[in-house]
């Protein structure tokens, strides 16, 4: 059975990719919502797509008024979850091809969505395609359910669980292998000051899309001449950041380019608007954004925000600026935290507002950590599955990503970015090598077939 899975699945090539093309190929970034699209018209549509494709294959789906949809394999009144998402993030700087295209360049297939988590969820549709292709006999049904705003609010969840019965077993394949039986906890903050007059004057700035994503570069107009401008280039040649600066009729144009990212993985990142906070303080900035540059800056571990907690079993908080915009004379911006699974998510909120001064600090709400204990049944599945399918040691994880596993009692984060990999999530030229799309298929119908299974 397992041979013959496999040779199915590698049949699938063509169809997964023309089929992937096909769903990146929707921009589905949340837009205004309309009726029947709360998350927008593109979205919708990449939710139209997403249940055409099922309907092709011959599963069953519902579309939950435009929030979820989901497709079942069996009958079984038990069953095992599979939840992925059809949102993206917005585009950003630095890509090199067109981001809504599904290019195939040696390989791998290019497009915001194709590993995060377009690519993945079609890796699991073509996985329970497989398994029924096959004939495989089952004990529990196999359930997918696709949401619409897990870049947001995850609005979607929650209209789904109001409306359909929730697995209470799962995964979700929108992270990494071998498989996350951690995820922190989250504190998302919205924090507002009004600018004061000082040495510097900040002009215009507005930098980021989503407080989730790490922005790679950040553009603020600032009151000065050639002057001022030599000294932002003295302050980059000192500092080694990349910043630069133009003199224009209203003003000097700075630039900071970092490193963009996902705001869970700060690691190897720079945050373009921690790069400007720094050269703000350096050029005499006063008020808000030297209280900012103080107590953000460029750290990603909240160290001066009165937040560097870490425990063994999830490791370190991670912090990320993700927006900051100047508007009608208040500086508006976000906070994204990924908290340890021991820690007091109260006692952080009090320490992010006690160190940001002179700021109004809304708390935009929070996910409480989640854990799936290592030796429980769907971890070991999963890890055989994955261990059987790659020839690899699996072992748990900890991240500071947040997934659906979350709304399960029981339900981790399974893939399907390899160990060897680079996190390309949020990235600029996001892809997924192909073959690897494949593999991550057959390790998913492994281990639904331990899980669901006779």
């Amino acid at each position: 059975m397992k041979k013959e899975i496999s040779e199915r699945i590698d049949s699938y090539r063509e169809e997964m990719v023309s089929t992937l093309r096909q769903w990146i190929r929707v921009p589905s970034v949340k837009g205004e919502p309309e009726e029947g699209a709360p998350f927008g018209r593109e979205v919708r549509r990449a939710l139209d797509t997403a249940m055409e494709t099922a309907e092709k294959m011959g599963f069953p789906g519902r579309n939950y008024d435009g929030y979820a949809c989901d497709f079942t394999l069996g009958e079984a009144e038990e069953e095992i979850a599979v939840l992925g998402h059809l949102d993206v993030v917005p585009v950003g700087d630095g890509w090199t091809v067109p981001p809504f295209e599904g290019i195939v360049r040696d390989g791998r297939m290019y497009g915001r969505g194709t590993s995060d988590d377009k690519g993945p969820s079609l890796a699991a549709l073509f996985a329970m395609k497989a398994i029924r292709d096959s004939g495989v006999p089952l004990k529990k049904t196999i359930r997918m359910i696709l949401g619409c705003d897990e870049e947001s609010g995850w609005e979607c969840m929650r209209y789904y669980q109001e409306h359909a019965r929730m697995p209470e077993t799962g995964f979700s394949p929108d992270a990494s292998f071998p498989l996350i039986n951690t995820e922190k906890g989250m504190l998302h903050f919205l924090f507002r000051g009004r600018d004061e007059a000082g040495v510097l004057k900040v002009l215009r700035m507005e930098t980021g899309d989503r407080m989730n994503v790490i922005p790679g570069e950040s553009t603020a107009l600032l009151e000065g001449g050639e002057e001022l401008a030599d000294r932002v280039r003295a302050f980059a040649e000192e500092s080694g950041l990349k910043i630069t600066a133009r003199t224009a009729e209203e003003g000097v144009w700075v630039t900071a380019v970092g490193i963009p990212g996902h705001s869970a993985y700060p690691e190897g990142r720079r945050n373009a608007i921690g790069m400007m906070l720094r050269l703000f303080r350096a050029l005499g900035a006063e008020g808000p954004l030297k209280t900012l540059a103080d107590a953000v800056g460029m750290e990603h571990d909240g160290a001066h925000l009165g937040c560097a907690v870490r425990d063994e079993v999830s490791g370190p908080l991670t912090c990320n600026m993700g927006i900051l915009r100047l508007k009608d004379g208040v500086w508006e911006g976000t906070l994204d935290l990924r908290c340890p699974i021991t820690a007091d998510l109260n006692q952080l909120t009090d320490a992010v507002i006690a160190h940001l001064p002179g700021f109004e600090v809304q708390d935009l709400g929070r996910k409480e950590p989640h854990h799936v204990p290592a030796d429980s049944e769907l971890v070991t599945a999963l890890l055989a599955a994955y261990e059987e399918e790659t020839g690899w040691e699996g072992k748990p994880m900890s991240t500071g990503g947040g997934t659906y596993a979350k709304v399960l009692k029981q339900g981790v984060a399974f893939g399907m970015q390899f160990p060897d990999e680079q996190d390309l999530a949020h990235q600029a030229d996001e892809n997924i090598r192909i073959d690897r799309m494949l593999l991550a298929a057959k390790i998913f119908a492994n281990g639904l077939i331990r899980l669901a299974g006779e």
